[in-house]
């Protein structure tokens, strides 16, 4: 199990994420809309909603991966659909076929479920995570 907490990962730390709630099946985390990740219009900037949206799909891989994998954002796609109003919360969800594939295989890839919300509990972003994981140590070439 790796635990990627804003110390770990120091722009998520920068950025002021904070964890609400972490376990093997979900993680919990906010952002306030501060000075330091507002845009022009005085919402959360865009990159820091993908930030929270990455760190909180990332939390919830690291739970899971074993200690001998290590897992890498594959690729992300995030729709941005209205301003965000006031702070925003993170929530990703992981069921169990999805960590029970993590478990069972060396490396894999997977697309994590992540809802983004306001003050307003509306979603100003939707946003697609494809994690992978992978073996910490490449196995030596057969010749």
């Amino acid at each position: 199990m790796l635990i990627l907490t804003p110390s770990k990962v120091k722009f998520a730390g920068t950025a002021g994420i904070k964890f609400e709630a972490l376990e093997e099946h979900s993680s919990v985390l906010s952002l306030k809309n501060r000075f330091w990740v507002q845009n022009h219009i005085k919402g959360v900037h865009a990159c820091g909603m993908a930030l929270l949206a990455e760190t909180a799909t990332g939390s919830v891989i690291g739970m899971n991966v074993p200690d001998s994998c290590i897992p890498l954002l594959k690729s992300m796609t995030v729709e941005y659909l209205k301003v965000a109003k006031g702070d925003l919360k993170g929530v990703a969800t992981l069921d169990e076929e999805q960590r029970r594939l993590i478990r069972e295989s060396e490396k894999g890839e997977l697309v994590v479920p992540v809802k983004i919300t306001d003050s307003e509990g509306k979603e100003p972003i939707r946003a697609t995570m494809l994690w992978a994981w992978i073996p910490r140590t490449r196995k030596a070439k057969a010749e």
